[in-house]
């Protein structure tokens, strides 16, 4: 009888093994999507969107061989715009994914500033933090240093880098830069003077702080070695995060392409921006190469520009491309950072993620910096405070499906060179492009252009116009049309922000004393605590 019974126990067993792992495989699947993503975000500081080898037309360049292979192995978009065309704009409303007329922030921090992104405004990081990852930022902050305004307190658990431009403080070993800038004043008792020098756009009295956490842990830093330091932090960052098995975010906000330069060895004048490009995207190649051997198939890099390059800086400045804003350079003036034409904030842009964004795609799907906080928050599975109105758009399927679909109208404000700080005084939608108020940053040489109202506005047709030069005629059914659509939504926009009950306001408020200084009886605030 036993003899007999074999068979079924067999069968039983076999089928128990066939649950088991039925079970077992069904398991894997629900806990699979649990699994959180990595998230590497890497923001350049005033860079070109023509810079990049893969946004060159005619003969490229052999510059960026780590950002084109990412593009080769992920997407790049052609249509990515930075939320302002300065930089504490530009960043306080991807870390919030409002804009400024709704983060309050409208225009650049100082070395001296009380304050910054206001306390009531909610961060990607902070998000992020709260569902359990590790979040670390390297770099740039620009949106507040003192107190609670500080990256460690706005959501980060670590934090490296300089508190705002690598132009606001001096350094011994200055680097390339229009005007040329002095060394730090000699060490020595001294009491603390926050001014620009004789040199225009020089400081000479205070140091450029290197920031560990809450810590000036180097005053005056050395830019020399800056991104040297970045890259061994993030590197650290990731292999750690891997030995922890802990979900984590890195926000990488580099030195480059904002002035001074300091590339290595020292180049002639001419090659200058060539050779930082060559750093920058070395740079980029180091945490790109880390997060391969800690967890590549589970995590994204996003690579995006803060604003257009700085004209002003002539042979230091980035390219925008093709977008040379003709209308406005042809009356004189910049049409790049400090403006709302194409290249003050159309920058080049792509995202990489083994397995889960197609290789070797393009997209000219309309996008913005904003999209960046709901976009993160959606792969990660969390849900943003529902007491505020946002911006930006989850932009998941066009990263992974590539959807076509983005902002059907997308507004640029004003950050810098015309017009009140954070008016929407250009609005896109599709391929057109109006402007309501023009006027320029200072171009190479000087020139500046006339603030102009446009009432009716300028609009552009960016299809068959994408270097802004010749509006169409007002006369024409597709210029009446146009107009028609966009008034209404500007108006629905600014009527939205005025009910808004979550608008912020920031304090743009200085004092000498804000300025970070580890050693006000020192020279520039001297002090060397890196060994």
């Amino acid at each position: 009888m036993a003899d007999g019974l074999t068979p079924f126990l067999l069968f039983g067993m076999l089928m128990c093994g066939l649950l088991l792992h039925t079970v077992s495989k069904h398991e894997a699947s629900v806990d699979e999507p649990s699994k959180k993503p990595n998230f590497i975000i890497i923001l350049a500081d005033d860079i070109g969107w023509g810079d990049l080898d893969f946004n060159q037309s005619g003969e490229k360049g052999n510059n960026t061989p780590h950002l084109n292979l990412i593009s080769e192995q992920g997407l790049r978009f052609t249509d990515f715009h930075s939320p302002a065309s300065t930089c504490s704009p530009s960043r306080a409303a991807i870390l919030t994914g409002r804009y400024g007329l709704r983060n309050g922030v409208t225009h650049n921090f100082a070395v001296c500033s009380v304050a910054g992104l206001p306390l009531s405004e909610v961060t990607f990081p902070q998000l992020l933090r709260k569902a359990g990852y590790y979040t670390a930022m390297i770099g740039k902050w620009h949106l507040g240093h003192n107190g609670p305004y500080s990256p460690t307190n706005r959501g980060f658990d670590y934090y490296l880098g300089i508190p705002y431009s690598n132009d606001m403080g001096c350094t011994d070993v200055p680097g390339y830069n229009l005007p040329q800038c002095p060394p730090c004043d000699s060490p020595g008792p001294q009491v603390i003077r926050l001014k620009r020098s004789e040199h225009r756009g020089c400081y000479s009295k205070v140091g450029l702080p290197l920031i560990e956490n809450s810590t000036i842990v180097e005053q005056p830093l050395d830019l020399w070695t800056l991104t040297e330091q970045y890259r061994s932090a993030s590197t650290r960052i990731i292999r750690n995060a891997r030995e922890r098995g802990q979900p984590y975010l890195l926000y990488v906000a580099l030195a480059h392409m904002h002035v001074p330069l300091v590339p290595p060895g020292r180049p002639d004048d001419g090659e200058v921006y060539a050779a930082s490009l060559r750093e920058m995207d070395g740079l980029v190649g180091a945490v790109k190469s880390a997060s391969d051997d800690a967890d590549r198939d589970n995590t994204l890099i996003w690579f995006t520009g803060d604003n257009g390059p700085w004209e002003q800086k002539c042979q230091y400045a980035g390219s925008g491309g093709p977008f040379m804003g003709k209308w406005q350079t042809n009356r004189g003036g910049g049409s790049a950072k400090q403006t709302t034409w194409e290249g003050g904030h159309r920058v080049p842009t792509v995202a990489y993620w083994p397995g889960r964004i197609p290789a070797n795609t393009t997209i000219s799907t309309l996008l913005s910096g904003m999209d960046i906080f709901p976009t993160l928050l959606s792969l990660a599975g969390v849900t943003p405070p529902s007491d505020r109105r946002y911006d930006g758009i989850d932009a998941t399927n066009v990263l992974l499906h590539g959807d076509q679909t983005g902002h059907e109208f997308l507004f640029h404000p004003n950050s810098g060179a015309a017009g009140k700080f954070g008016d929407l005084q250009t609005v896109r939608t599709g391929k057109h492009k109006a402007f309501y108020l023009t006027g320029a940053a200072e171009a190479c040489g000087g020139a500046t252009g006339r603030q102009q109202l446009h009432d009716p506005p300028l609009i552009f047709d960016l299809e068959r116009d994408e270097a802004e030069e010749t509006p169409l005629e007002v006369e024409t059914p597709e210029y009446q049309a146009v107009a028609e659509r966009i008034a209404r939504r500007r108006e629905e926009l600014l009527w939205d922000i005025a009910t808004d009950k979550s608008v912020s306001t920031a304090d743009y408020s200085t004092d000498k004393s804000a300025a970070p200084c580890c050693d006000p009886r020192q020279a520039v605030c001297r002090c060397h605590t890196l060994g």
